[in-house]
């Protein structure tokens, strides 16, 4: 079963508990689990997250869908046109190898990445842990930064 489900690996507002989650994913998702996945991730001026390319770890979830549709929904809250040019796109939809969290191999699966030139408009500040949540970023931003 698991060869013909949609895997997408996130790791921003579309992660359990996040406030994208219920609206997208809740009523369509068959399967979570914890995944890394190599990259760089930025916390955003806008309140969420961005992941470029790159060496270190980042975490998230891999949500399994049965219906490819969701591409339809995740597509335009991604702000993502396949046949439209990559800078105009805010995220660029790809496939990567994602793991356990223990770092074995689990599923490729999609998933949004951001534009560097887009993360450095944005305000993108770097987290060296990999992990985002809005909850952390909220105690973050009321502190006064």
């Amino acid at each position: 079963m698991s060869e013909n489900l949609i895997h997408i690996f996130v790791y921003g507002t579309l992660k359990p508990g996040e406030c994208n989650y219920q609206r997208y994913c809740a009523r369509r998702v068959v399967q979570e689990r914890l995944a890394i996945a190599e990259g760089k991730l930025f916390n955003l001026s806008l309140g969420y997250p961005g992941m470029t390319e790159g060496i270190c770890w980042v975490s998230g979830v891999v949500l399994s869908f049965p219906d490819p549709s969701i591409f339809e929904d995740l597509d335009c809250l991604e702000d993502y046109q396949p046949h439209r040019p990559p800078e105009q796109n805010e995220y660029q939809r790809q496939e990567i190898q994602t793991y356990t969290p223990d770092k074995h191999p689990l599923e490729v699966a999609w998933v949004y990445r951001m534009n560097p030139a887009k993360i450095q408009q944005y305000q993108g500040v770097y987290l060296p842990g990999g992990n985002w949540s809005s909850q952390i970023q909220n105690r973050r931003s009321s502190k006064g930064r």
